[in-house]
């Protein structure tokens, strides 16, 4: 069984930083690709950024705000948050994809993110 445990949300102010955290453990093996999407109230999910083999791509709202980087040897994701928005406040989630002939897909229980004065 693999697990997801995501860590590093809560409150800052507009301007804060947060940084975020996501492990995976269990039976996991060839993680390919490591991202982390976000879901507002009313509104769909949506990708915040991806890393793949040392490759990132980023949402245009984050960009130059957000960095996104993994430690292979933890099986961990991580979100460094800077220059944090209102608009900005979401749950937060982890995805992972591994596998190479049969590929699957995980996700984390969210961490919330609020960013308010």
């Amino acid at each position: 069984q693999v697990q997801l445990v995501e860590s590093g949300g809560g409150l800052v102010q507009p301007g804060g930083s947060l940084r975020l955290s996501c492990a995976a453990s269990g039976s996991i093996f060839n993680i390919n690709t490591m991202g982390w999407y976000r879901q507002a109230p009313g509104k769909q999910r949506e990708l915040v950024a991806t890393i793949t083999s040392g490759s990132t791509n980023y949402a245009d709202s984050v960009k130059g705000r957000f960095t996104i980087s993994r430690d292979n040897a933890k099986n961990t994701v991580y979100l460094q948050m800077n220059s944090l928005k209102p608009e900005d406040t979401a749950v937060y989630y982890c995805n992972v994809h591994s596998g190479t002939v049969v590929g699957y897909e995980y996700w984390g229980q969210g961490t919330q993110v609020t960013v308010s004065s």
